[in-house]
């Protein structure tokens, strides 16, 4: 049964543990359940196989998500060697595998792996996997290419700061890669496992994947499914070490608008007279004319009044949260 509109819990972004098996959709919508409105959002799908960081924007707090979504991220992930799927992840049927005496081989050479990885680190070209949820003609790929469609997704560029190998283990025909990357945003992990596993000419997928870090936001601040329904219950937030979490009757860990603006964006001071008319729509002049980039407006009480873009002699108001 949905929980009824709860006015207690206020604005904010929720940090959320994914678990595996959950899509992130299911997981926005036990969000809304649990702070009792229809609305709520999130900044950057998981798939189901994977687990980690998503960030759930509550009320108000989903007109930030557009900002998130361009954050740099950083994932945790194990890719086998050895064998190419449909999906490029271990959801998805074996399409080739590599001639074991092969795969052993190359796990006996650690250096041929390692140059094939120092390949896709920095600005590369990457095509989306076929099951990824860009859409084509105005459908997902991934309906089209279960239903049988032969798809064909654009290179788009993509930067890899980091792409470093923590394990690795052989058997039974495959390599494991237990990996850590820091990516653009628009980077597809399962991507990078097919294109090291056509590199090396074994085939490779991704068989975990784990997402750790957008932006300034660590999955050590998250909470799981679990953890929020507690937290709800009990009506006093969890204390996981995000200062300035909101302290309120709902319970949920909620960081406040301000303080989740601050994170993607630089901040501009206004003072009252100013807030109040960025608060009702009007334009008030920019403080740094031709400043790239969004720009929070936080009033004097230190909440967020609007989103600006300064790049004018007059602010646009992206939008207006007050």
């Amino acid at each position: 049964m949905a929980r009824a509109i709860d006015a207690t819990v206020g604005d904010g972004l929720l940090l959320v543990d994914k678990p595996a098996g959950w899509s992130s959709h299911q997981v926005v919508g036990a969000c809304r359940r649990l702070a009792g409105t229809r609305k709520a959002g999130h900044a950057g799908t998981l798939d189901p196989m994977a687990t980690g960081l998503l960030l759930v924007g509550v009320n108000k707090a989903t007109r930030l998500l557009t900002f998130f979504v361009g954050c740099d991220k950083t994932y945790q992930a194990t890719i086998r060697l050895g064998a190419q799927t449909f999906t490029d992840d271990a959801e998805g049927e074996i399409v080739s595998a590599a001639d074991p005496a092969e795969v052993g081989r190359l796990a006996a050479d650690p250096a041929r792996v390692d140059a094939a990885i120092a390949g896709l680190r920095g600005d590369i070209e990457q095509v989306p996997s076929a099951v990824s949820a860009i859409r084509v003609g105005g459908k997902r790929a991934y309906a089209r290419a279960r239903a049988g469609e032969d798809v064909e997704l654009a290179a788009r560029p993509v930067h890899v700061a980091r792409f470093d190998v923590r394990a690795r283990r052989a058997g039974d025909g495959v390599l494991d890669l237990d990996v850590e990357a820091d990516v653009s945003s628009g980077t597809y992990v399962r991507a990078l496992a097919r294109d090291l596993g056509r590199a090396l000419g074994v085939g490779g997928h991704l068989i975990a994947l784990r997402r750790t870090r957008i932006g300034d936001f660590g999955v050590a601040a998250a909470s799981t499914m679990e953890q929020l329904e507690a937290a709800r219950s009990r009506g006093t937030p969890r204390e996981r070490g995000i200062p300035g979490v909101t302290e309120g009757t709902s319970g949920l860990p909620l960081v406040p608008m301000a303080q989740a603006a601050r994170a993607v964006m630089p901040v501009r001071q206004l003072d009252a007279g100013s807030a109040a008319l960025a608060a009702s729509g009007v334009r008030i002049p920019s403080e740094q004319p031709g400043r790239p980039g969004p720009v929070a407006a936080v009033g004097p009480d230190g909440k967020l009044i609007a989103v600006l873009d300064e790049s004018g002699p007059a602010v646009r108001l992206e939008a207006v949260l007050a």
